[in-house]
């Protein structure tokens, strides 16, 4: 795996270490619980290595066209991790209520099987080529694609951190 996705499974693994069901579950007031957070991941994940997964069966990266416009969006989230707070979640990756046991097993399973096809994409197409096309930062090469999901993942492993010790006494 990818050092920067390893970083983030680690960084995943230890905001929900210990967790319990109840705690992963429980509702924060107009806010997602543990779960649904994950869940979240896990569909952005998901939709990521379907969105790959479709480039490598056409035999073809995405057009590179419409990097220069979403330039400044992908810098700041791909080279220096910032995350706008407050941004409503994309339909595709708002949860759906999955159960919590589930989503754990899924986002890490998810996050390997994203690791191998982004590395596939690498192997298959030009290097430092945009390989797929983001919805909200635009064609994105394979490294952009890792530091989107480990800034994403960084944001949302804070909440869980917040969660977390909210939960405990």
């Amino acid at each position: 795996m990818h050092s920067k996705l390893t970083k983030l499974r680690d960084v995943l693994s230890s905001a929900i270490d210990e967790m319990t069901i109840d705690e992963l579950t429980c509702r924060r007031k107009g806010k997602w619980c543990a779960a649904e957070i994950l869940e979240h991941l896990n569909l952005t994940y998901v939709g990521t290595i379907k969105n790959l997964e479709r480039r490598v069966a056409e035999g073809r990266p995405c057009s590179a066209s419409g990097r220069g416009k979403k330039r400044w969006q992908r810098i700041a989230v791909t080279r220096f991790g910032y995350i706008p707070t407050g941004r409503k979640s994309p339909e595709r990756a708002m949860p759906r209520g999955a159960p919590a046991q589930q989503v754990i097993g899924d986002v890490m399973e998810n996050l390997n099987r994203m690791d191998s096809v982004i590395s596939e994409c690498e192997s298959q197409f030009p290097p430092g080529d945009p390989i797929a096309e983001h919805p909200i930062l635009g064609p994105l090469t394979a490294q952009e694609w890792r530091a989107f999901h480990f800034a994403h993942g960084r944001h949302h492993a804070k909440q869980l951190r917040e969660i977390k010790k909210l939960a405990t006494p």
